[in-house]
């Protein structure tokens, strides 16, 4: 079994032992602190990440988890995910966005992204998810987009 896969299922149990023993996890790791910032201005729910960097897996589920989380609240969620402090972007955190966008979709929402680190924006374009995402350069432009879709 390769390690990643070995990793998963080693997490995934764990977080589910947690669970099981009445720890309450409200969407995230058991007794970790965010890793994100989260605000709501009218129906738009901001999220923007702390750590500069988005590699290591656990972290990256647990933000997963985290923004799963404020999807699973709403009926349509409006979420607007802001990368202004990251600089550097794995691959397991592009899944894991995949996963967000895909949880926003079924509930009928709307997904967008901004304030991506060129160097990051490229690595979206490369695997074409640019094509699957709403990215923005500026979080104005991402709010004034979110407007015009309700006006």
């Amino acid at each position: 079994m390769p390690v990643l896969d070995r990793l998963a299922m080693l997490t995934s149990t764990l977080y589910n032992k947690a669970a099981e023993s009445g720890v309450h996890t409200y969407g995230r790791w058991p007794m970790t602190e965010s890793r994100l910032r989260v605000s709501k201005i009218e129906e738009i729910t901001q999220v923007e990440f702390i750590d500069r960097n988005i590699l290591d897996e656990a972290n990256i589920q647990a933000i997963s988890d985290e923004i799963s989380g404020l999807i699973e609240q709403a009926s349509a969620p409006q979420l607007l995910i802001n990368f202004a402090n990251v600089d550097h972007l794995s691959s397991a955190a592009l899944g894991a966005l995949i996963t967000i966008n895909n949880k926003t979709n079924e509930k009928n929402g709307t997904l967008r992204l901004a304030n991506i680190d060129p160097q990051i924006y490229e690595v979206f374009v490369i695997t074409r998810l640019n094509k699957l995402f709403n990215i923005h350069e500026t979080l104005n432009e991402a709010m004034e987009q979110f407007n015009t879709a309700t006006s």
